[in-house]
């Protein structure tokens, strides 16, 4: 079972199965609404609970995002034709026992870092 909430702590949930496909993505929304990049995990929709105000913002039509409307924190990432939703691994109680697997969207990365972690990217 992994946990996570909010900054203000309006918004706590928990994830039954274990989270999978751990990232980092670097696309422009991303940045732009976390202010560098986004961290996440995913896992299948009814295995994560959810309570508190959560406000989904639709960026775009594939999409929307997930976020805490008293402190802003940006929660989740669901696409409407997926039944998985990922959350973001910032958010998380640690010990996560998470472990990144990639970097996706780096052709839109910003210009003033590099990635040379290893990891493949995408």
């Amino acid at each position: 079972m992994t946990t996570g909430r909010c900054l203000c702590g309006d918004i706590t949930f928990t994830v039954s199965a274990t989270p999978t496909g751990a990232s980092v993505c670097h696309c422009g929304q991303c940045r732009k609404q976390s202010g560098h990049l986004w961290a996440s995990a995913q896992a299948p929709e009814a295995e994560v609970t959810i309570d508190g105000p959560v406000h989904w913002y639709e960026a775009s039509g594939i999409a929307k995002r997930g976020f805490c409307p008293r402190c802003g924190s940006f929660l989740f990432w669901k696409a409407h034709d997926e039944d998985t939703i990922s959350f973001a691994l910032g958010a998380l109680d640690e010990p996560t026992g998470i472990t990144l697997e990639r970097h996706i969207f780096t052709a839109d990365k910003g210009d003033y870092y590099d990635i040379k972690d290893g990891l493949p990217q995408k």
